[in-house]
């Protein structure tokens, strides 16, 4: 088993920033990488951003440029730092754990309005 936590989330104004932080523990062995999500209000789950155990990024198109995944993989943690953030990114926020099945945190709402 593998427990994921998130943390970090809030309100934030268009233009400003926030890092979230999602620690996992557990049975971190044959881990493929580890990932963030989110979902906002009546849409379906979406990829924000994913890191591999051998350190490759992935990126959705719409936060290319904005957001940067990093990890400290000697303490099982990723981090997102999201920069100039638009209404548009308003949803809960999701870390995963990709083994051989994916585990899920609870999740971390961010919120961007003036």
């Amino acid at each position: 088993q593998v427990q994921v936590v998130e943390s970090g989330g809030g309100l934030v104004q268009p233009g400003g920033s926030l890092r979230l932080s999602c620690a996992a523990s557990g049975s971190m062995f044959r881990v493929y990488g580890m990932g963030w999500y989110r979902q906002a209000p009546g849409k379906e789950r979406e990829l924000v951003a994913t890191i591999a155990t051998g350190g490759s990024t992935n990126y959705a198109d719409s936060v290319k440029g904005r957001f940067t995944i990093s990890r400290d993989s000697g303490k099982n943690r990723v981090f997102l730092q999201m920069n100039s953030l638009k209404p548009e990114d308003t949803a809960v926020y999701y870390c995963n754990v990709q083994r051989e099945i994916v585990y899920w945190g609870q999740g971390t709402q961010v919120t961007v309005s003036s």
